[in-house]
């Protein structure tokens, strides 16, 4: 990956995202406050913006860039915790202007310690976590292998690990309030993670 590389992800995502907001909304509204697909809408597109805007070539610093930009654009919960993965791996990717399939896992894993840290989530509590750790688990184990298998593998990894938060209770933020009624329900970041890693397998040549 590299800065031409990744605004062009960022660009898939984004779009992403804005054709999924009222399906996000939806499942929002079954147990949270229903501003997931527009505030995730309105930060993708401001890191879109930010990244068009400057010729930084600096990994680190771009995904530094983009963490600060969404906490500001997208302030709900989900925003916060993708800030803070986000500024997770721009500490494992400064000073680099190109980075390998393994390089990049490496970051997210340092990205979603970040969220574990200071979140106070893991995976297994009906969040964006638990798609995202099977997506990096799947960079993991096809980091050398091309492109295309490793961001497909990832984008499926992400796919069934939302699927299973139907099968969990919610823990965190206001889904917690329903506590044994969240158990059926799909968790709307665990839907959005899956949505940001098919983004990234479908922009893979």
């Amino acid at each position: 990956m590299t800065a031409k590389e990744l605004r062009s992800a960022w660009k898939t995502i984004s779009c992403k995202i804005a054709e999924n907001e009222a399906y996000l909304i939806g499942l929002d509204q079954q147990n949270g406050d229903g501003d997931l697909g527009l505030s995730l809408k309105n930060g993708f597109a401001a890191i879109v913006r930010y990244l068009d805007e400057t010729d930084e070539e600096d990994l680190g610093r771009l995904f530094m860039g983009s963490a600060k930009t969404l906490n500001e654009a997208s302030p709900s919960t989900l925003g916060t915790i993708l800030s803070l993965g986000l500024s997770g791996m721009a500490k494992n990717l400064r000073g680099k202007s190109s980075a390998d399939t393994g390089e990049i896992a490496e970051a997210m894993k340092q990205g979603l310690e970040n969220i574990e840290k200071k979140a106070g989530s893991k995976e297994g509590e009906k969040t964006i976590l638990d798609a995202l750790y099977p997506a990096l688990r799947a960079l993991e184990e096809h980091r050398t292998a091309s492109p295309e298998t490793a961001w497909q593998a990832a984008a499926d990894a992400a796919a069934s690990g939302s699927e299973r938060t139907r099968s969990l209770r919610a823990v965190h933020g206001r889904a917690a309030y329903y506590g044994e009624k969240s158990i059926g329900i799909l968790d709307g970041g665990s839907a959005a993670g899956r949505l940001i890693f098919e983004a990234l397998a479908e922009r893979t040549p």
